[in-house]
């Protein structure tokens, strides 16, 4: 008989920093593209969008990490 495997689902820290980060990048460059880019203060970059677009690719990466290598979680703990 073929067992399928139990995986950690959305109890995997990666998706739950993944999703984090992906929602502090949307505020950032929402901010970004909609807010003051207060470029004098960091010599003519926009900061929060860089940051925002910066912190998008980061939470991507956890979450496409979580979905190609998912935790497999053992069906007997003591075996």
């Amino acid at each position: 008989m073929a067992r399928s495997q139990h995986t950690a689902g959305a109890f995997d820290i990666r998706n739950i920093i993944g999703a984090l980060i992906g929602i502090y990048g949307v505020i950032l460059t929402l901010m970004g593209i909609f807010g003051d880019p207060e470029t004098e203060k960091t010599g003519g970059w926009n900061a929060n969008l860089w940051a925002g677009i910066a912190m998008l690719v980061v939470g991507a990466v956890f979450l496409a990490w979580a979905r190609l290598r998912p935790v497999v979680v053992p069906e007997d703990p003591q075996g």
